[in-house]
């Protein structure tokens, strides 16, 4: 039976799950914190790969703005290792108004979410980046670098988030399929207009007009959304009873 809870119940649950989940990116914060250096480093290679030579070191106007960044950063790490935390505490939050059947799919929600937006995040920095990259340092040979550490890090973080969001097309299709707001026949129908779309949100992630490096994040997207599609087909939302039947206390 689905408890039915009030409106100051549902804010005091959600007031649970985020602190519960606040409590775990904390403590995760706070691990990275101690190598924030050396992640650093290791997240400007896609940077430094193609960087002039006359070029070495990133600059900052501001005396806290490496402090900032390393917050910043050590932040955006935690979101990542701390997501699969953050997707189970969403579950158990919306849990209580599901029926048995469709807590089923709990565990798969979880990972699949925590899989893909990973995935695409990891993407993003080991082929989006350094093409993106080598993209602007060519265009860009003629004039004297001096970028700073904070712009360099809220343009990676931008593409980052971008493309590990839009990995998660195949859940977000999967789900607009079971709440029978889009029907399998639409989405197989409009496919070509998927396509287009997938070619439109890469020009915007992307911001060089390469098409070897948009195509490098359309294709990605186009193929989880027939990803997405085979989910919906091979499992087909079911419609409910117009009476359900009687529950058992």
């Amino acid at each position: 039976m689905v408890n039915e809870l009030t409106l100051w119940e549902h804010f005091g649950e959600l007031r649970k799950r985020l602190i519960s989940y606040f409590i775990g990116f904390g403590f995760i914060l706070l691990i990275i914190s101690f190598f924030a250096k050396k992640i650093a480093d290791y997240l400007f290679i896609p940077y430094y790969k193609y960087l002039p030579e006359s070029s070495l070191k990133l600059a900052y106007t501001g005396i806290a703005d490496v402090f900032i960044f390393y917050f910043k950063m050590a932040s955006v790490v935690a979101f990542f290792f701390s997501s699969p935390w953050l997707f189970c505490q969403l579950w158990l939050f919306i849990a209580p108004a599901l029926r048995k059947n469709e807590k089923k799919v709990a565990i798969p929600f979880i990972v699949a979410t925590s899989f893909f937006l990973m995935s695409g995040m990891v993407f993003s920095y080991f082929f989006v980046l350094p093409l993106t990259f080598k993209f602007f340092f060519e265009l860009n040979k003629d004039y004297r670098n001096v970028v700073t550490v904070s712009s360099i890090w809220n343009f990676e973080l931008t593409m980052i988030l971008a493309v590990g969001l839009s990995f998660e097309t195949p859940v977000l299709i999967f789900l607009l399929n079971r709440l029978n707001v889009v029907s399998t026949k639409f989405l197989i129908k409009n496919i070509r207009w998927a396509v287009l779309i997938a070619f439109v949100i890469s020009a915007v992630i992307t911001p060089s007009g390469d098409p070897f490096t948009q195509a490098i994040v359309a294709v990605p997207i186009v193929i989880l959304y027939l990803l997405g599609v085979l989910f919906s087909v091979a499992f087909p939302h079911r419609k409910r009873k117009e009476k359900d039947e009687p529950q058992k206390n």
